[in-house]
């Protein structure tokens, strides 16, 4: 072969290996169907924003084995119906190898109802809920669950010596309400007075009733951000005098834009990730690069983190999958994950436990409406 054949032999073979490393190249669809509009609108979003950071940062680098990330976004407007709904059609056309960032109690069971989950071996990976789900094998969350929550709010309760204790929680959460009362026999504390709210309700007059009728010494709030906003302004309002305590759920900086710095000043709030505004952790030095390497529709948050972390996860599922990976790797991937350290912030399943993490925090509001750690 002369100098010229070898020449074209070698062109013609770098050029058939890329085709072939183009063909086997994938852009890897991850669909979420959440909250876009709304009430609620800013955690869906913000949530969404974090998955992005995650996944455009592994996509300037080239993505993983070759394969990029997608996120493709469905408004379900906070209805249980449309989430159903959303999702059988976003599965049909866009085909997504995983699903992340889902919001609700009732919308959640209502997927799981579906069976859309079961019928398409389709991996659920990060969600926000009031309530406890049930361990589904699909199911995967990266965060610690409610009964964690619940487990620091009262045992950090006890050490203060506040003992007699309310409870805020959704109507129909029984989980919730058995959780509760399990953490405050272990911490030595009782609930005194409990009230709960229908899913769809954003009256809090009852329920601010039922806590001044019997004073409790603190109230733990399990509810989401604008049942949470609405009852401290009405309760603050009406003279109560109890500590405020607030699930992650109810989103600390929503409840700093709807309610004043007095109305907020010693509110306290879980946290199940890192605090996103300093960098303590090489996680969240690399969120805070990510976040300032792109151009952000919302504000940087609590929300904001636990999306970015939910499309580590999934990045590092695909990633030990190979070039080629799919809907059943990705859940046996994932159940079979319990070592994985995203740098200060562990995350791990094991079977019958679907939360990923035990990390909770404290964070109160200062006099300054500030987030103190």
């Amino acid at each position: 072969m002369n100098a010229r054949a070898l020449s074209r032999w070698i062109l013609g073979a770098a050029t058939a290996s890329a085709m072939v490393a183009s063909a086997l190249a994938a852009d890897i669809v991850v669909g979420q169907v959440a909250p876009l509009t709304g009430l609620e609108a800013k955690q869906g979003l913000s949530y969404a924003a974090g998955l992005r950071l995650a996944f455009d940062s592994v996509n300037k680098q080239g993505g993983v084995n070759g394969n990029t990330f997608t996120l493709v976004r469905v408004d379900d407007h906070n209805e249980p119906a449309s989430t159903v709904e959303e999702t059988r059609k976003l599965v049909a056309e866009q085909r997504p190898l995983v699903l992340a960032g889902y919001f609700g109690s009732r919308n959640v069971a209502a997927l799981l109802a579906s069976g859309i989950l079961d019928q398409q071996r389709l991996a659920l990976v990060g969600y926000r809920t009031t309530g406890v789900p049930p361990a589904h094998p699909l199911l995967f969350n990266v965060r610690a669950d409610v009964r964690d929550e619940l487990a620091k709010l009262t045992q950090h309760l006890a050490t203060m010596g506040i003992t007699r204790l309310g409870l805020l929680h959704e109507a129909g959460a029984d989980a919730v309400v058995a959780a509760a009362d399990e953490a405050a026999g272990r911490a030595k504390v009782a609930f005194v007075v409990r009230a709960s709210y229908a899913p769809d309700s954003r009256s809090t007059g009852t329920l601010v009733s039922a806590f001044l009728k019997t004073p409790p010494q603190a109230i733990i709030m399990v509810a989401n951000g604008g049942i949470t906003a609405a009852f401290i302004e009405r309760y603050r309002s009406e003279g109560g005098a109890a500590q405020l305590f607030a699930y992650s759920g109810a989103d600390v900086e929503q409840l700093s834009q709807r309610l004043g710095e007095e109305q907020m000043k010693g509110v306290v709030i879980s946290q199940v990730t890192p605090n996103p505004y300093k960098n303590t952790s090489r996680l969240t030095r690399e969120f805070t690069e990510a976040a300032k390497a792109h151009k952000l529709d919302v504000p940087v948050s609590y929300v904001m983190m636990e999306g970015y972390i939910a499309g580590r996860v999934i990045i590092e599922a695909a990633r030990r999958q190979g070039r080629t990976p799919t809907r059943e790797a990705m859940a046996s991937t994932l159940n079979a994950m319990n070592d994985y350290d995203l740098g200060g912030y562990a995350v791990g399943f094991r079977p019958g436990a679907r939360a990923g993490s035990k990390y909770v925090e404290l964070s109160i509001i200062s006099s300054e409406g500030k987030i103190q750690q």
